[in-house]
């Protein structure tokens, strides 16, 4: 499409070709980003369920098999948060050390939050200090962050909807005009300077996708 629209031209379709066979790349960053937010979305609600537990007076080992029976309920046995308590609560079983356990976790998750959470445990075990305590200020600590970021979300979502219609404005409006008065567009296609100018076009359409996507990906 970009191809057609910019050149009409099979040598630049060609050229063009590794670009959008890098397409599924991009998209699996894309999805890579909304899986690590529900991630954090379900260890936000994993913490708070662990921290009740505690608070309760189970130990550290109830606490988490407890802790993944309840996220079963919430996510189901195959979900990302289910999982990753499954594999907590076995390695605690195993006699291993719970912050190494969770530093192990944030590094496959990629999440701030989880090797923040690691080390604000690591250093309460080591002090000695109330931990049932400093787990529950951590996790209200990490509630709120994530439910600011979910505001953001949520207020940028239509904002998001609306950048991906203007992205096929362009392409729209060159076809329909080309499709209306054949040929209107003919010396841009034909002519040195006029592939000059529909490059230069194409180079300000891919910096604006790129200057829209930083906008609203607002950091928290």
């Amino acid at each position: 499409m970009t191809a057609y629209t910019f050149y009409r031209s099979m040598t630049m379709f060609l050229i063009l070709l590794p670009a959008g066979l890098l397409y599924p790349v991009y998209k699996k960053m894309d999805l890579k980003r909304e899986r690590t937010r529900q991630l954090g979305l379900q260890f936000k609600e994993a913490i708070l369920v662990l921290a009740s537990f505690l608070g309760a007076g189970y130990s550290l080992e109830n606490g988490l098999a407890m802790s993944v029976a309840e996220l079963e309920g919430l996510y189901g046995k195959e979900g990302m948060i289910t999982r990753e308590f499954t594999i907590l609560s076995a390695g605690v079983r195993m006699n291993r050390q719970p912050e190494q356990l969770l530093m192990e976790f944030g590094s496959r998750s990629g999440l701030e939050d989880v090797d923040n959470f690691a080390q604000v445990f690591a250093a309460a075990r080591r002090s000695g200090g109330e931990l049932v305590e400093i787990i529950h200020y951590t996790a209200g600590i990490i509630r709120d962050k994530v439910q600011v970021q979910e505001e953001i979300h949520t207020m940028t979502a239509s904002r998001v909807f609306e950048q991906k219609i203007m992205n096929g404005i362009p392409f729209l409006i060159i076809l329909y005009i080309d499709f209306t008065s054949p040929g209107f567009f003919r010396v841009m296609y034909e002519t040195v300077m006029g592939r000059c100018i529909m490059t230069a076009c194409l180079a300000v359409y891919a910096g604006a996708l790129v200057l829209a996507k930083k906008i609203l990906e607002i950091e928290v």
